[in-house]
């Protein structure tokens, strides 16, 4: 299983600092080049070059949320769900076919929730087995 994660090609996790303008003051962000490549495309689809889709993403964080704590983490977020919704069909995989051009509501309509995370291994199993084994 590890085989199919550790035979990446290193340049993938090699960290690059890129310098954006965020607001007008010139911020350094640190992201695996993975990322930096994801963020390329995403910003490609839409005639961008990935400053300026990090600045359009900050500012519209901002507007929605007031405040942005991690904006790195949040960057890398935004690729795996940006990744993710191509898989399931919300975002076409057609780079032609530009993000703005989409309807958010349908394409997060396609969006996959996470399974809950479990406070325990005992609340994975079924209630009806987990009542047979307290009895």
């Amino acid at each position: 299983m590890c085989q199919v994660f550790i035979s990446a090609d290193p340049h993938l996790y090699d960290c690059r600092v890129r310098s954006v303008r965020l607001h007008g003051v010139a911020t350094s962000i640190r992201l695996e080049n993975l990322f930096w490549n994801v963020l390329a495309d995403i910003a490609s689809r839409d005639g961008m070059r990935v400053p300026q889709l990090c600045t359009k993403l900050y500012d519209e964080l901002v507007q929605e949320r007031g405040e942005v704590d991690n904006f790195a983490s949040f960057l890398r977020v935004c690729c795996g769900r940006y990744l993710a919704l191509q898989l399931s069909g919300g975002i076409p995989q057609d780079a032609s076919i530009p993000i703005s051009s989409l309807n958010a509501q349908r394409v997060l309509a396609t969006e996959h929730s996470p399974a809950p995370l479990a406070r325990s291994p005992f609340e994975l199993i079924s209630p009806s087995v987990r009542q047979s084994m307290v009895a």
